[in-house]
């Protein structure tokens, strides 16, 4: 049974269970709020202790900062999480960011990053945000995710995150 539980800043060890390989069959480019889809054959690999130390940082930056962490355990074991930032976005400063999702590879398809999602939104609602913003990875399976718990492509991309990360889909969901 995977239980579903506010994570605290002491929890970001837990960090190093999840692994994040992935097959990747098709990627996606945005162009005027138009989704352009690439045939791909690429496997991502599991993160390396760089990755890891770099994904933690942030995770506790985030905490540190008022950010809101949910995690998925199977036991003692953290299966997936998703950490809602603290910092308002978008011209009516009514947009909170999902800064991190992952679902161990072995636990995908299950509901469980639809679980952490949920969570995530009420937590936004709790907070006063209207929508979340999502800077989601180009992979089909995290678009596609996405746009399974209702986000959409927004048409006012944070230009702070594009900076960061122009490759993602920058989307929205509305609260």
């Amino acid at each position: 049974m995977i239980s579903i539980v506010r994570m605290k800043l002491e929890d970001s060890y837990k960090i190093r269970d999840i692994d994040r390989s992935e097959t990747i069959e098709r990627i996606y480019t945005c162009k005027d709020e138009v989704l352009e889809e690439t045939k791909t054959a690429h496997e991502c690999p599991n993160w390396k202790e760089d990755d890891y130390t770099s994904i933690i940082s942030r995770y506790e930056r985030e905490l540190e900062n008022g950010g809101t962490a949910v995690g998925a355990y199977d036991g003692d074991t953290l299966v997936g999480f998703g950490v809602l930032a603290n910092t308002f976005r978008g011209r009516e400063k009514d947009r909170l960011q999902i800064d991190l999702m992952y679902v161990t590879r072995d636990y995908r398809r299950q509901g469980i990053g639809s679980r952490i999602m949920k969570e995530l939104s009420e937590a936004a609602v709790e907070k006063g945000a209207k929508y979340l913003y999502i800077s989601s990875t180009e992979t089909e399976s995290a678009v596609n995710f996405y746009r399974s718990c209702g986000s959409a492509i927004t048409p006012e991309v944070d230009e702070e995150l594009f900076e960061k990360e122009p490759c993602d889909i920058h989307m929205v969901k509305r609260l």
